[in-house]
């Protein structure tokens, strides 16, 4: 099994050439980005937000999932504080985030910490972490992987408030699948070993899970179905797997 991404593994000298080196470890989160940035772009705009409101919000936000949460919330007439709580519970696991990346950021100051705060996604996540454990990361190269990330939703975002007319129901392109088929792909690239590989799929079986309870009465929010199995498969792979060399 693959132990990191076949990524370029240079570490280049200037600050450029790592920001470069970043921006193109980072163009698949870009292209991923950008067919689930245009859904929320429609998405938003459906929903009664102007399209620099949509751009706007994409590109101060860049929480995909919160995002669409939101949306929802609001459609629903949820309350400011029901919106911002639900957005709050699903992007809880950043902490978990920031906690693990943090140790790779040692001696680096506030301001650039909280710029890199700010592009942390789950894919800047995962691509930045694989390459932090392949001893190549810098802060530039963790600056081009969130700035390529965060182009790619905004611009995306853009396109679709834009063209929602053109576009219509973004179902029927299947620009939902770009994102779940980008989690698999990263999911089977950074899996290092076996346990990881128990660990992931306990979470995806406990997420599949969370929303069939339904069907024997036991409904969940859905806000939860992102954090509860996150959280869950974590506790359950550390009690498992306490011994695990971290690197």
């Amino acid at each position: 099994m693959s132990k990191t991404l076949p990524a370029d593994t240079q570490k280049p000298t200037t600050a450029a050439g790592q920001l470069i080196r970043g921006i193109k470890l980072g163009f698949p989160i870009f292209l991923g980005y950008m067919p689930v940035g245009a859904v929320f772009g429609i998405v938003a705009t459906e929903s009664g937000f102007t399209t620099t409101q949509a751009i706007v919000c994409s590109a101060t936000a860049l929480a995909g999932a919160g995002q669409f949460i939101a949306l929802t919330q609001m459609n629903g007439g949820a309350s400011l504080v029901g919106v911002l709580l639900a957005t709050t519970i699903v992007n809880l696991r950043y902490v978990l985030f920031g906690a693990s990346i943090a140790q790779h950021l040692k001696g680096v100051g506030t301001t650039r910490q909280a710029a890199l705060a700010f592009t942390l996604t789950d894919e800047t996540f995962a691509v930045n972490t694989n390459d932090c454990r392949a001893g190549s990361a810098t802060t530039w190269s963790m600056f081009g992987v969130g700035l390529v990330a965060w182009t790619g939703w905004v611009l995306g975002t853009a396109i679709g408030a834009f063209s929602r007319d053109a576009i219509g129901d973004p179902s029927r392109w299947g620009l939902e699948f770009a994102m779940p088929a980008m989690f698999a792909a990263l999911f089977v690239a950074l899996a290092e070993n076996r346990r990881h590989l128990a660990i992931g799929v306990l979470a995806g079986l406990i997420a599949l899970a969370l929303p069939a309870m339904s069907a024997i009465g036991i409904v969940v929010s859905d806000t939860l179905f992102i954090i509860v199995p996150s959280v869950l498969a974590a506790f359950i792979g550390a009690m498992l797997f306490p011994k695990e060399k971290v690197r």
